[in-house]
This record gives C-alpha cells, structure tokens and sequence, in this order.
C-alpha cells in the first residue's frame, strides 16, 4: 500500500481528485481535513443563475403560446420543434443549461472543500429529477441549487421536504396534477390519482424498496400528497409551489399503520417528517452512503453504524457523513470504487487545472452517457462499477481522455501531474510509459486514461 494512502482516499473518495499540493496538506490528518468541511455549507454556485420560478414561467407562457398557435389560423411549425416549443424558447433553455453545469462542475473543480461539492452531487442523485421528462429541462438544475445545495450537512428531513415541494419534482413525478377522486374538483370532473411521487418517495427517497411498505401505503400516500402543486400564469406567485384544497383528498389516510387526519398541506409534511425518521429510512440512506464512499459492497457493520448514527441524530447529516468518514473500511483500500463519467471529468479538470468550455463538457457527458440530469429514471444514475464498465465504454474512456488532453491549451508536464495526483501509487510501469511519452499531450493522456485515474 502506499505510503500516501490516506491522504490519496481522502482526495479522491472524499473529495474528486488531488490537485498540486493536495497530498501532502491533506496527509497531516485526512480525516481531519474531510471532517472540517463539514462545519460548512456548499458555497452558492458562481454566475448569475435563474432561479426555478422563472424558468416554471417561462415553461407555462411557451406551453400558453403553443396553445394559441394551436388554436389560430397559422402555426408555424419551422419555428418549433416536437414539444411545440419555440425556437427561441429552446434557445433560452439550451443557454441556462450550459451556465448550470458549467458553473456546477468549475465549482467541484476548483472548491477548497471537494467533499460538499461531492455530497451536492450525490444528494441530488438521490432525490433525483430528471431531464428526460422535457417540462423540467430549463430549472432541473435549478432544483439541485435550491432544494439540495442548502441542505447537505442539515437535517435530511429538511432536505426532503425542500425535494418534494419543488416544482422540479411536483412536475417531473406528476404530483402536480394528482387529483384526490373524493376532492371537489375529483368528484366533479373524475379527475383521477396519480401514485408517481408517492411511490418514488417511499421506494427511493426515504424507507427504500425493502423498506416494508405496500401498495396500500403507495396510495395512501399519493393521497396525501393530492394539493401540492405549481402555481400557474393565472394565480399568485406563479412558478413557485401551490397548495390546491380543491384537488386534495379529504379524510384520514393510514400510512404504514399511522393514521394522517386531514390537514390540508401540513398533512403532506407530517408524512414526510414520519417517514424521513423511520429505521428503515435510517438503514436505506445508510446503505447508499456506504456503497458511495467505502465500496460498491459496502460492509454491513459499516452500514448498521452509520444508520444507528442516523437514527440517534434524527437524520442531522453532518453527523452522519461524520460516521462515514470515521468508519474505518473507508480508509483501507486505494482505488475501490470506480469513477462514474462525470466523476472522471471533473477530477481530470482538477488535475489538471482545465475546465473546459460548457459546450465541451457537456458533449464529453453524452459522449460518455452520463449527460447531466439526465437520469434514465427517477432511481438515479448507479453507483456500482458493473453498471459503467463494458468494452465499448472503456474504449469511450480511452478515446475521451485523448481528447480532453488533446484541448488543452497548456498541457501541464505530465510526471509532475502524475505525481501531484497520485504521490506515490501510480506502478513503475505506467509512470515509466508516462515518461516515454512523445509529448506533453499524450503523457497527459496516459495519466487520464491509467486504472488508478479510472478509481477513487
């Protein structure tokens, strides 16, 4: 094992990779330096960002101008594409998109304090929203600025509740047009329930899909959550969260054998409360915890640990990501879990002290299949080696870290960035193919694309 093991699991597991320097200020105390950051918040992201509730706008009044190109003498379908949207709409969301993970992945590449970038991007993985789902496209990544940033060393339920009363998650999951059938508007118009939001919560945000609960649960839940909705152009504060009593079912709800007496929206925040504190929930976010930050199969002392610090805190986040770092599993083997896609990409930036372009890196993220916030489904992107590795995503990964190399405009020398990234980790023979490289560029790129760079 090498002599800079620690320090190199702090770097790269607890943080994204090691810049110059990094090694040897982190190598006095790892834990230390990964605990520190937690007495902090993620800084707010560089740029003048829009928030959620004018991009909900500005989805509302393109879907109200389609409606009435729909409805007049002449549409002009060169303008839009198959949404209806137009191509100044597209334009304007296409921009935000770019500013958004630009600003998201210069942060995780240039912070002081990696571990909060790191826990953002895995808490909004968590509650994820996904742009799959084209309504939600202009302020996905508005949802994780709002309801996940401010929230990754606070309580979970705080964080939880701020997910579910997005309108990023409102509208991704349908909650915003659920209907209670027993409500005025669902007897009158036989409106009906929709069970996204309910099931995803139960299944992926908080008890996890061993977590006990039926399809009784499902729905009754889904009922509960019947009101909380978007403000539309037509009412106050459009764009922001609603609460509807015309659209929420009446009456008691049993939940996991609780009873929810009705309570118009704070029926919904009780339930979230309850949940977000239940054992099971303790054990779900445990796990994931666990299979992030020691191994893709994590220890089940480990787990049962972090969880219990879980339950004794009521979920206070600090302390559990404290647990994690504590645990010793996490620190015993070098380069145990694989790097995602966009893992790679921002620790090659870090190393490297390039960040590309946003139009660059969002094409190496689809070049890689892992665009940003565009989950394949509500559940998330993997977080296990077997989901990343096939013969043709590692020849993707060879031929990208050429590429990234080859854009640099300054290409830092690559012993010494082997060196800096890795102390002493790196095999004799891959830093003696480093340094037989014909260039800078390709040296570069042997670094990049070495199994050790493929692993945190």
């Amino acid at each position: 094992m090498p002599s800079n093991s620690a320090a190199l699991i702090a770097a790269t597991r607890f943080g994204f990779a090691a810049r110059a320097g990094d090694l040897a200020a982190i190598g006095r105390d790892p834990r230390g330096w990964a605990l520190a950051q937690l007495g902090h918040r993620p800084a707010p992201l560089a740029g003048n960002l829009p928030s959620s509730t004018s991009m909900v706008m500005a989805e509302f009044e393109m879907r109200r101008e389609r409606r009435e190109a729909k409805g007049g003498e002449r549409q002009d379908n060169a303008q839009r594409d198959e949404t209806g949207a137009s191509r100044e709409f597209n334009e304007r969301v296409k921009a935000v998109y770019l500013a958004e993970i630009g600003a998201r992945i210069d942060a995780a590449a240039v912070s002081d304090a990696p571990l909060l970038e790191r826990l953002t991007h895995f808490w909004s993985n968590h509650f994820t929203v996904s742009i799959l789902r084209p309504a939600i496209r202009g302020f996905a990544a508005a949802f994780e600025r709002e309801a996940i940033r401010p929230n990754v060393t606070g309580r979970f339920v705080d964080m939880a509740l701020a997910a579910a009363r997005h309108p990023a998650m409102l509208l991704y999951l349908d909650n915003a047009i659920s209907v209670g059938p027993d409500s005025m508007v669902g007897e009158r118009r036989g409106k009906g329930l929709n069970e996204n939001l309910g099931r995803e919560l139960l299944e992926l945000h908080t008890l996890g899909v061993d977590g006990g609960y039926t399809q009784k649960d499902v729905e009754a839940l889904a009922r509960i959550l019947t009101g909380w909705s978007v403000a539309q152009l037509q009412d106050p504060n459009p764009g922001s969260f609603m609460f509807r009593a015309r659209i929420h079912e009446p009456g008691t709800k049993i939940l996991l054998g609780r009873s929810f007496a009705e309570d118009g929206e704070s029926e919904a925040e009780q339930a979230i409360q309850f949940l977000a504190h239940h054992p099971a929930t303790a054990t779900h976010v445990a796990t994931k915890l666990a299979r992030h930050f020691i191994a893709d199969d994590p220890p089940k002392d480990s787990i049962e640990r972090i969880a219990r610090v879980f339950r004794d805190t009521g979920g206070d986040l600090r302390q559990v990501t404290a647990a994690v770092v504590k645990e010793d599993a996490a620190w015993k083997t070098p380069f145990a879990k694989l790097r995602t896609p966009a893992e790679m990409v921002i620790a090659a930036a870090r190393v490297t002290g390039f960040t590309p372009p946003p139009e660059m890196l969002v094409g190496s993220l689809k070049q890689l299949d892992q665009m940003p916030f565009f989950a394949p489904s509500p559940a998330g992107w993997p977080d296990a080696a077997a989901n990343w590795i096939s013969p043709e995503a590692v020849l993707r990964r060879a031929q990208w870290c050429e590429t990234f190399a080859g854009r640099m405009p300054d290409p830092p020398d690559p012993v010494e960035l082997a060196n800096a990234a890795f102390g002493d980790a790196l095999p004799d023979e891959t830093l003696q193919a480093i340094r037989r490289a014909p260039s800078r560029r390709t040296g570069v790129a042997l670094v990049l694309a070495s199994p050790q760079f493929q692993r945190r």
